[in-house]
């Protein structure tokens, strides 16, 4: 039976001022230098030489316990591997020379994936890239939990872009109800959010925001969804303009038939009502022509 390791969580851990450290140090340096001059000259004998020697050495070792914390940063402390803390104050600190200090960015950082080549929902080739804003939230486990959280991001970023383009279409057309990557880009945005955050979390990286940021066909078929868009478009419009037409023609008859212009039959109201349609529903300007005769002429 397996079992899970427990991950390597972030735990805070107390160091020391470093400017009050610093001081005490260069001061107990100091005081050692005097003390092994003054033994050499006054012949106190080579066991005071000797301790002065070894204090000297001593204090100037301990120097190597400063290092600095740059704000927004963490810096994780080990002692011969074993993780020992991390600590987030910022400015000059001091802890045991012995500890290996390796500083971890929490600033915010965003990373642009390249465009990648995927199939969506339909089996349409498309090509789609992705901005991911993200943030180290735990030090240790990004430092611990992966082999590189930077490289870990971006694959597993694009991976995840990857899982979502295949779960939606590209377009869909007006009777459809679904969700498409064209057209509702907020729910796109949260799905791949959600994808990237779960391949994410054992990195101790959490991902503010997630979205497309580059979307089109694939050169393969570019042309043909193109036209296919293009005679959407000129259908919708058509539909528009019949629409509008047909009310139009309504009402005139309903006018003239209120106001008594003019008595027509039901042949000649259909000649009306195609005369109107062609005007209104024409690409082109109609040119006019004048009846000289009568009604029926």
């Amino acid at each position: 039976m397996s079992t899970t390791r427990p991950a390597i969580v972030e735990t805070p851990t107390r160091t020391l001022h470093g400017i009050f450290m610093l001081v005490l140090l260069l001061l107990l340096l100091a005081a050692s230098i005097v003390f092994l001059v003054y033994a050499a000259r006054s012949g106190l004998g080579s066991a005071a030489i000797v301790g002065g020697v070894v204090a000297t050495a001593f204090f100037f070792f301990l120097l190597f316990g400063l290092f600095t914390v740059h704000p927004n940063q963490s810096v994780v402390l080990q002692l011969f591997g074993r993780y020992v803390g991390s600590t987030r104050e910022a400015g000059l600190r001091w802890a045991n020379p012995f500890f290996a200090k390796r500083p971890v960015s929490l600033r915010v950082r965003n990373f642009e994936s390249g465009r990648l080549k995927v199939n969506e929902l339909e089996g349409s080739p498309i090509e789609i890239a992705a901005v991911v804003v993200w943030q180290v939230i735990d030090s240790a486990e990004a430092l611990f939990e992966v082999d590189d959280y930077e490289s870990f991001v971006h694959v597993q970023s694009e991976a995840a872009l990857r899982q979502m383009a295949t779960s939606y279409p590209y377009d869909l057309d007006d009777s459809e109800a679904r969700i498409s990557l064209r057209s509702h880009s907020l729910e796109v945005s949260e799905h791949l959010q959600k994808e990237v955050q779960e391949r994410l979390a054992r990195a101790g990286v959490k991902v503010i925001e997630a979205r497309i940021s580059h979307l089109a066909y694939a050169s393969e078929i570019a042309g043909a969804m193109l036209q296919r868009q293009q005679a959407a478009a000129v259908i919708a419009a058509r539909t528009r303009i019949v629409e509008g037409a047909v009310s139009m023609v309504e009402m005139a008859l309903e006018r003239l038939a209120e106001r008594h212009v003019v008595e027509l039959d039901d042949e000649r109201r259909a000649a009306m009502v195609s005369n109107l349609l062609v005007v209104l529903c024409g690409d082109r300007g109609t040119q006019p022509v004048v009846n000289t005769g009568t009604l029926h002429q």
